[in-house]
């Protein structure tokens, strides 16, 4: 036995409210979530959890493990993450993403990186290509780089930007085609990640494509409430049964900030199991002129998702199930990852503890403790 972990008396949402509980974690795995478990195992360690929240480990879907920018030149690439950055905001769960840049953000190092967290003790994955059209994979096709990689979920593309390749209905088409044939023979769902600009007819053309007879299930938008335009028709998208995702960093449409967006979202009847969160984390947030031209440029943190949740709970009284849903259970439902995004017996034990105030202090991934009362105690291999 590696390890083994008994958490009691935590009020446990996972996400839905299951009251308290006691919470056992052995090798990397929850083992039981039971009331008042009677447990013996060698060197097992026991939390008491009296007055706290324990809640499936934060997944992300869209950060920019490798970095990202390039959009005012290499001064401008943004950096790295760090796998510190990672814990401070109870994030276990990532999907690596590229951006703008498909010359010197390389999808070997995106592989490479998801990895390298993955082996520093988070679970990781990514999305094969970057923004372009036709796609930057690391086998010459994406069915091929779907099938073969482990990690790959689908291809990430950007619709309706001036930053993108405009591919046309078709192309677009047939590329779906080859991501949804590549997930059935690797049993994998097979999706399109789809970085949403401004430039109107986005959900037009998904609109169409899903008429002529392909399921919604593998087009994914995200940055869905960046424009005001774009927000409404992913509403519609989500009332068909798309998912849509909602991002936390960068810019939004919403004067209060992305929380807003969300409780408009559920205002408008989509189902709230369709509706997911991401950070765009270590992404550019760059500012451009009505001529294309750039004029300003930031980073995108990944602390906001915690951010939000906590703005929904506490501001707007959303029920933290509800909240806790959109990043955590609904991404990896989303992506047909049944044993991550929950608490409970056969899932990864990825898990945090936060006290009465809803603030974070303990984080566990794979069963291992990766912050303790605030204190990091994991981080990267090149942290100090």
């Amino acid at each position: 036995m590696k390890h083994a972990t008994l958490i009691r008396h935590a009020h446990v949402f996972a996400p839905e409210d299951l009251g308290k509980r006691d919470v056992l974690m052995v090798n990397g795995r929850f083992l039981a979530v039971e009331p008042d478990l009677s447990v013996t195992l060698p060197e097992m360690e026991t939390i008491d959890a009296e007055g706290k929240i324990l809640t499936p480990g934060f997944f992300d879907q869209h950060i920019h493990v490798t970095g990202g920018g390039g959009e005012g030149g290499p001064v401008s690439r943004t950096p790295e993450l760090n796998l510190s950055e990672l814990v401070a905001c109870g994030t276990t769960d990532v999907v690596g993403v590229s951006g703008t840049d498909f010359i010197s953000r390389s999808i070997e190092n995106l592989l490479a990186k998801i990895r390298a967290l993955s082996e520093e003790g988070v679970s990781t994955w990514m999305y094969t290509s970057n923004y372009r059209y036709p796609p930057t994979t690391l086998s010459g096709e994406v069915s091929k780089d779907i099938f073969m990689v482990p990690e790959c979920l689908g291809v990430k593309i950007a619709i309706g930007d001036h930053r993108s390749s405009f591919p046309t209905q078709d192309e677009l088409l047939h590329l779906l085609s080859d991501i949804r044939l590549a997930g059935m023979i690797s049993g994998k769902i097979g999706v399109l990640h789809i970085h949403s600009g401004d430039i109107p007819g986005a959900f037009d053309m998904y609109r169409d494509i899903v008429a002529r007879g392909f399921p919604i299930k593998h087009i994914r938008p995200t940055h869905c409430a960046r424009a005001r335009h774009v927000f409404d028709g992913a509403l519609q998208f989500a009332r068909d049964g798309g998912y849509i995702d909602i991002t936390t960093g960068g810019s939004c449409c919403f004067e209060k900030g992305p929380a807003q967006a969300f409780v408009e979202a559920l205002d408008s009847g989509a189902d709230p199991k369709h509706i997911t969160m991401s950070s765009d984390g270590h992404g550019s947030k760059p500012r451009f002129d009505e001529k294309g031209n750039m004029i300003g440029l930031a980073v995108c943190g990944i602390e906001c998702n915690l951010t939000t949740v906590r703005e929904l709970v506490e501001t707007y009284n959303m029920e933290i199930s509800t909240a806790l849903g959109f990043i955590t259970r609904n991404v990896a439902d989303s992506h047909g990852l049944k044993d991550h995004g929950r608490v409970g017996a056969g899932a990864v034990a990825n898990a945090l503890l936060f006290d009465e105030d809803f603030k974070l202090t303990d984080v566990f991934a794979k069963g291992r403790s990766m912050m303790r009362s605030g204190e990091i105690l994991v981080k990267g291999v090149f942290e100090t």
